[in-house]
């Protein structure tokens, strides 16, 4: 986590673990994670009609059936720290009694690669020990946890509710998911039901159990807030959003539903202090399952791969494109070689549906694409220059290599066209790998305000390309209230849309 959000308290993603540095475990801790109560809805009358009293359910019952097949993952390890770092000097801030310093550390890492603690320094090997949560799926052993939580893991330690202790190894972890199988060798063992996410509802009550902080075995609950949530760094998984209190620890516990099936896998919250603040994200478990199925038969995880980069689609896009609102995942750049380039996908294209499914947030793109397998064929109903077409693409495999998302600081969201254009001449259109366009002399105004920069290459406007002025003069002409720029920038493309009002 950047230091820098704890002193301006942004909101963060926090992973669940409770973590330790020096192998010093997480009861230092004073306060319990206590299990949130609602009172009874008071019955209300509108437009004369009384509402019907709703008692809130009993989730005893669930605890005491399924509650023994949730258990307590312990990892020790090592990790570098910086010989200058509160570790390494041991001057108490940040000390081993705090679960939060290795949170905080390897957050910042994951947001600052190279930077953090270790920036400066030598380093050295420090012992880590951390804390999660899983649950047994079969009665021979095998557990489904989150691959964060055995990350850099020597030693794997799960406790049952009857206290017993075993040594697990780590059948498979795929970060991309995050999702890790673990198994241990014990026989009879008692397993949880699983459900379908599908039949998960908005509104309905959800129960979590897990390792808050270390304490084993704590049961929670809330409701669903929201599905198919896109959190960034994680666009392969549609999330599921709770209100459950989730705490570090909690990471790899089940999510179940009423009926006591698990419908999900807690695994992080949205955070001003690393602890619950009332949004927390728990993974599908048919997504979960298909990763589990995957490493228990072959000890690996392929992800399918279409090969495009996509962003979102603001208002701005919508009406420099015709379509009727803003949803769907604009593509700015279309890999050579790749399916979607096989497909006949091009820049300026929206790919509103994915085998029928709405795509409505340019998220929604990479999390069906990374879910399905290599060699599957999918059927994209995409939206060009005005008009709906069909394209089918035959995925490849994803090589660890996720579909990209345009960042959002990449493509600003105000501005009004006030370019000096050229034509390229033949060396530059070489050095650009492109057949036509126009050089950026001068960006001032409304494009300089959308982030156009002179040096930029403008290649099409609402997806038709550009070749000569008259054609910029003629597209900013017929264009309402803005207009979308494909914009190459070194080796990058990216639509930039800019406000002709």
């Amino acid at each position: 986590m950047k230091s820098a959000a704890l002193r301006n308290t942004r909101l963060v993603v926090a992973l669940l673990t409770a973590g330790a540095i020096g192998g010093a475990g997480v009861g230092a801790f004073n306060a319990i994670n206590s299990t949130a109560t609602a009172a009874p809805p008071a019955a209300m009358v509108a437009s004369g009609i009384p509402a019907t009293p709703m008692a809130l359910p009993d989730f005893s019952q669930i605890t005491e059936r399924y509650g023994p097949a949730v258990v307590n993952i312990s990892v020790t390890g090592t990790t570098k720290v910086a010989d200058d770092s509160p570790v390494a000097r041991g001057d108490g801030e940040g000390m081993p009694n705090d679960p939060f310093f290795e949170f905080f550390r390897r957050f910042q890492q994951h947001q600052h690669p190279g930077g953090g603690p270790g920036e400066q320094g030598g380093q050295e090997s420090t012992p880590t020990h951390v804390q999660g949560s899983g649950f047994i799926v079969s009665s021979d052993g095998i557990i489904l946890t989150n691959a964060h939580v055995v990350r850099d893991a020597k030693e794997v330690t799960v406790k049952l509710t009857d206290r017993r202790e075993f040594r697990a190894k780590v059948l498979g972890a795929d970060p991309k998911t995050d999702i890790a199988v673990l198994r241990i060798d014990a026989k009879n063992l008692p397993v949880v039901a699983l459900g379908k996410t599908s039949d998960l509802k908005v509104g309905e009550w959800v129960l979590a159990i897990g390792s808050p902080f270390g304490f084993e075995n704590t049961v929670t609950a809330g409701v669903v807030s929201a599905k198919g949530r896109s959190l960034p760094d994680d666009s392969a998984v549609p999330f599921i959003q709770t209100d459950v209190p989730i705490n570090p620890g909690n990471s790899g516990g089940p999510l179940f539903n009423t009926r006591g099936e698990v419908v999900g896998i807690n695994s992080q919250i949205y955070s001003r202090s690393g602890g619950y603040q009332g949004l927390s994200f728990a993974i599908p478990i048919d997504v979960a399952a298909k990763i589990k199925n995957q490493i228990v038969a072959t000890g690996k995880v392929e992800h399918a791969r279409l090969g495009v980069a996509v962003q979102e689609v603001n208002q701005a896009f919508a009406d420099s494109f015709k379509l009727d609102k803003p949803e769907g995942a604009l593509v700015s750049t279309v890999e050579k070689g790749s399916p979607a380039e096989k497909a006949g996908l091009q820049s300026g294209d929206v790919i509103r549906k994915v085998n029928g499914q709405p795509i409505v947030s340019s998220g929604d793109l990479p999390a069906l694409i990374g879910l399905a397998t290599p060699g599957d064929t999918v059927k994209l109903d995409i939206w060009r220059q005005g008009s709906s077409k069909e394209l089918t693409a035959r995925l490849a495999n994803a090589d660890d290599k996720s579909v990209q998302v345009a960042s959002k600081k990449d493509a600003p969201n105000q501005g009004k066209l006030g370019l000096a254009l050229r034509p390229l001449q033949p060396d530059e259109k070489q050095e650009a790998g492109i057949d036509s366009g126009l050089l950026v002399q001068q960006a001032t105004g409304p494009a300089a305000l959308a982030g156009v920069q002179s040096g930029d290459v403008l290649i099409s406007i609402n997806g038709v390309p550009m070749k000569n002025l008259d054609q910029v003069r003629a597209a900013v002409a017929k264009s309402d209230k803005s207009v979308a720029l494909l914009i190459q920038r070194g080796d990058s493309k990216i639509f930039v849309p800019v406000n002709l009002g």
